[in-house]
């Protein structure tokens, strides 16, 4: 995939944005012609405590976030990093949400489409054992890019599952992959994903 795309990753307080719900860390590599060519990431502050199983879980403390930028200036930024650039994310429909709440918290919105790493390896990976993307990094024998549950490391994973996911996608169908192909090929059924490629 030649174009320039945004893949994003969140920690967060919660599983559904609001008031109990906020960004802690944000992570964004910029991926290009299949190479990494930046990276973005920064704990933010949203105001709301780090509950103690997500303490455990990412490693990012109450503290940690209370030291940190304030989120809308943490978005802000982010926004800038991005421009234009269509998304990814594994499991999108997640940082989807978190993405479009901590934006309008700062007065900002978003029309760029997200492809799913999770949708994508489902319908390209059948055999893998799941389709957790650890499990995907290990099972296609992708670097490891540092501790799970930390926002660049996990961006960063699933930068190269998208790269993955795009040469085994050009190896079935024999024409260039965009985000736009992907962003279709999300939305087939399983079963019905080698028909969609045959009328490529």
């Amino acid at each position: 995939m030649k174009e320039r795309v945004a893949v994003i990753d969140f920690e967060t307080t919660g599983i559904t944005p609001g008031r109990e719900g906020r960004a802690t860390e944000i992570g964004i590599v910029l991926l290009e012609g299949g190479v990494i060519v930046d990276r973005f990431q920064s704990l933010m502050n949203a105001g709301v405590p780090v509950p103690p199983m997500i303490v455990q879980l990412t490693g990012i403390s109450s503290a940690m976030v209370r030291s940190a930028p304030p989120a809308a200036s943490v978005m802000r930024e982010a926004a800038q990093f991005v421009g234009r650039a269509p998304l990814v994310a594994h499991n999108a429909s997640f940082d989807r949400k978190f993405w479009d709440y901590e934006l309008a918290q700062c007065g900002l919105s978003s029309a760029q489409d997200f492809a799913c790493t999770l949708l994508l390896a489902r319908r390209l990976l059948p055999l893998a054992p799941d389709h957790k993307l650890g499990t995907l990094t290990r099972w296609a024998g992708l670097p490891a890019t540092g501790r799970a549950h930390r926002a660049l490391a996990d961006a960063e994973m699933a930068a190269n599952l998208l790269r993955h996911l795009g040469e085994t996608l050009q190896q079935r169908c024999a024409r260039p992959v965009s985000h736009a192909l992907l962003c279709r090929l999300q939305k087939v059924t399983a079963a019905k994903v080698p028909q969609f490629l045959q009328q490529l």
